[in-house]
This record gives structure tokens, C-alpha cells and sequence, in this order.
């Protein structure tokens, strides 16, 4: 789901603080979730930014220094396949990858291999 826009968010706050708006009739008004605006309302309690923040999530496994060596090794190696990267990469920085994460990381990277020999 999409985040309400920056803009919305301080007249959603606006409504309910100064005008006294509920906060049930602030989200039908404004078309947004009423736990949108509960949290909106905590949030400026809290003298915190209404602005958007990262997304929660899992850390990659692959930080700066591996893409910037992954992306050295692509250079110098451009025909080695993905499991061979990927024990690169573990020799180098002790982190085990899955062949899939290794594709997916090049793929971020927009880099394209030029296949010899044919499809697999």
C-alpha cells in the first residue's frame, strides 16, 4: 500500500488539533485509514517528522563494500557464473550468498551479460 502523500499529513493534524475535528470524521474527510490518523496524531505529540521514513524490513546481506567488489569482479570477470560469484564473494567477505541473491544483486546493479554458446 502506498503512503498519503507528505502534504496531507499536517492537514489531517491540522483538522483534528484546531478545528476540533474527530478523528473518525478526519478520515472520511480526508480519505484515509482512522489508524492513519491515530498515528499521525502520536507522531506530532511525540514532536517527531511527519515526513515518510524507511520502510521496515531485512537488511540486505550484501552492504556498499560487497556490491563495489561484485561489481569490480564483473568487470574483470565478465563470462563466470552466478555460484562462482557468489563463492567469490564469500571467500572475500565471509558472507554465504544463494545464487539467486547473487542474480538478483547484479540485476540491481543493471548490469547484462552477453551469453556464449546459447541459452540455459
Amino acid at each position: 500500500m502506498k503512503a498519503y502523500s507528505v502534504g496531507l499529513r499536517p492537514k489531517i493534524v491540522d483538522a483534528l488539533l484546531r478545528h476540533r475535528m474527530s478523528r473518525e470524521k478526519a478520515a472520511r474527510t480526508y480519505g484515509v485509514g482512522a489508524t492513519s490518523v491515530k498515528r499521525y496524531v502520536v507522531v506530532t505529540q511525540k514532536n517527531v517528522s511527519l515526513a515518510l521514513g524507511k520502510a521496515p524490513g531485512k537488511e540486505r546481506n550484501l552492504g556498499e563494500n560487497g556490491i563495489r567488489l561484485l561489481e569490480e569482479d564483473l568487470h574483470a570477470r565478465p563470462s563466470v557464473s552466478h555460484e562462482r560469484r557468489a563463492e567469490f564473494l564469500h571467500r572475500f567477505l565471509g558472507i554465504r550468498l544463494s545464487r539467486s541473491t547473487t542474480c538478483w544483486a547484479i540485476r540491481r546493479m543493471d548490469y547484462t551479460r552477453i551469453k556464449i554458446g546459447g541459452c540455459k
